[in-house]
C-alpha cells in the first residue's frame, strides 16, 4: 500500500517508553512523526519508575532468553519474537548510542550507570527533536471522526482532527493514572470492535484483615528477608506490611496468581516463611534453649531473630498468646498463613494486567478491524514481575509496531 502524501504522516498516541520507542524508529526510516500526549511532557510514568533506580531490562536475558521469557507466562509465546528483535543486549546498546552505560547489578537487573531516568529521557528527546518529530502535547484522543480522522482535544478545549497514514496507539494502561495512563482508551478500541481483556491491577499490594492496633503499629515495617509461597511457587525477597495489608517486590512476583485465585474464589492464603535461612530443626533447637524470664517476643528476636513486625504478623495468624512448645512455634515461623481479600486499587499499582487481546492485532501489532492502527506498551494484554521485564517489552514491542508500520506502508 502507498501513501497518498510524498512523506507517509505518522500519529504516535502515547509518549511513554513503547511511544517514543515507535516514534524513532518510524523516525530514522524517514517518516513524519508527530507525538500526541494528553499531559503537558512526555515520559512521566518513565521518569517515576526511575527515581529509585531505572530498571531497564534483566541480564537473564543476555544469554539465555528462554528463561527470559518465562517471566511473561502465558504471553510469551507471542511477546518472543518481538523481545528477539530488540532484545536485552540490543536494548543496553541503544542506550549506550545515547551515551548512556549501563551495568549488571548484584540481583541481574541492568540499569544505566546514572540510575535515573532523567539523563536518558534528556537525551533521547534531543535525539528526536533532531529527526524532526514533532510534539502535540496537552491533546487527549477521544477516538475517530466520521471520516475516519483522529479526533483529539486540546488544551483549550478545541476538537482537533488529524488525518494520518498510520497510527500507533501507546497509551498504556491503568496505573498511575495521574501521570497519564488512565485506560480511556478501552471504551473507544471496544466501540471499534476490537476485543480488550478487562484492566487489571498487576505488581500490586493486597488487602488483609489487620487489626486496627496491628495496622497502626506496622504500617511501612518492612519482613526481609522471607519467603513467600502461593500456587506452588515460593519467592524469597522482601514484604512491607502496609496499614491494610502487603506489598513489595516478593509480593508483587505473585500478583498475578493472588489476584486470579481472589477473583475466583474470594480470598487468597499466601504462606510466609519469616526465617528462610533456616531449617525448622535449627529452629527448633534454637527454641528449646532455656528462655528464662524473658518475655515470647523478646526470646524469638534473640533465639531466632524475628523483628517485632514479624511477630507481630504471627499473632495476626494465631492469636496474641502464641504456642509454647518449640514445634508448633517453629512450624508457625516457617508457614504463617495470611489470608488476602482483594487487591490495591489499580490506580496504585505498579502496572496492569490485560487490555488489546492478542487475537485482535495481527502479527504486525496492526488493529484487525482498523487497517492502519497500530497498538503496543502495556495497551496490549500482556504482564509481568518488576525486575526490568516491564520496560524491556514496552521498548520491544514498540520497535515492532514501527515494523509494522513500515512493512503497512510498504
Amino acid at each position: 500500500m502507498k501513501s497518498p502524501s510524498p512523506t507517509p504522516q505518522i500519529a504516535v498516541i502515547g509518549g511513554g517508553p513503547a511511544g517514543l520507542m515507535a516514534t524513532e524508529r518510524l523516525a530514522t526510516a524517514g517518516f513524519a512523526v508527530t507525538i500526541y500526549d494528553r499531559m503537558p511532557t512526555v515520559g512521566r510514568k518513565f521518569l517515576m519508575a526511575g527515581r529509585g533506580g531505572l530498571n531497564l531490562t534483566h541480564s537473564e536475558g543476555l544469554d539465555a532468553l528462554d528463561i527470559f521469557m518465562a517471566r511473561y507466562g502465558g504471553a510469551a509465546a507471542w511477546l518472543k519474537p518481538m523481545i528477539e528483535n530488540f532484545s536485552p543486549a540490543a536494548l543496553r546498546e541503544w542506550c549506550e548510542t545515547l551515551g548512556q552505560e549501563t551495568f549488571v547489578g548484584s540481583s541481574g537487573r541492568i540499569f544505566p550507570k546514572e540510575m535515573k531516568a532523567s539523563p536518558l529521557l534528556r537525551v533521547w528527546l534531543r535525539r528526536l527533536d533532531s529527526l524532526g518529530v514533532a510534539f502535540a502535547l496537552r491533546h487527549v484522543w477521544r477516538g475517530w471522526d466520521a471520516r475516519g480522522d483522529l479526533h483529539f482535544v486540546n488544551e483549550a478545549g478545541a476538537d482537533v482532527l488529524v488525518k494520518a497514514d498510520a497510527t500507533v496507539l501507546a497509551l498504556g494502561g491503568a496505573s498511575w493514572p495521574r501521570l497519564g495512563s488512565d485506560g480511556g482508551w478501552v471504551d473507544i478500541l471496544r466501540g471499534a470492535g476490537v476485543a480488550i481483556a478487562d484492566l487489571r491491577p498487576a505488581n500490586c499490594g493486597f488487602v488483609a484483615p489487620w487489626s486496627d492496633v496491628f495496622g497502626e503499629r506496622f504500617a511501612g515495617a518492612p519482613l526481609k528477608p522471607v519467603t513467600l509461597s502461593f500456587g506452588g511457587r515460593a519467592i524469597q525477597g522482601e514484604a512491607m506490611i502496609t496499614a491494610r495489608g502487603l506489598e513489595g517486590g516478593a509480593v508483587y512476583v505473585l500478583s498475578g496468581a493472588l489476584r486470579d485465585a481472589i477473583a475466583e474464589k474470594g480470598e487468597a492464603v499466601l504462606s510466609v516463611d519469616l526465617r528462610p535461612s533456616l531449617t525448622i530443626d535449627e529452629i527448633i533447637k534454637r527454641l528449646n534453649m532455656p528462655r528464662g524470664s524473658q518475655s515470647t517476643s523478646t526470646f524469638l528476636r534473640k533465639a531466632v531473630g524475628l523483628s517485632p513486625a514479624a511477630i507481630g504478623l504471627m499473632r495476626e495468624g494465631f492469636g496474641v498468646n502464641l504456642p509454647v512448645e518449640a514445634t508448633a512455634l517453629a512450624g508457625l515461623i516457617k508457614n504463617t498463613q495470611v489470608p488476602l481479600s482483594a487487591t490495591t486499587p489499580i490506580a496504585q499499582a505498579i502496572s496492569s494486567a490485560g487490555g488489546v487481546a492478542r487475537d485482535a492485532v495481527d502479527a504486525r501489532l496492526m488493529l484487525k478491524t482498523k487497517p492502519g492502527i497500530f497498538v503496543c506498551g502495556e495497551m496490549l494484554d500482556w504482564e509481568a514481575p518488576t525486575g526490568g521485564y516491564l520496560l524491556q517489552a514496552c521498548f520491544s514491542s514498540g520497535c515492532a509496531a514501527a515494523r509494522g508500520v513500515e512493512e503497512f506502508l510498504g
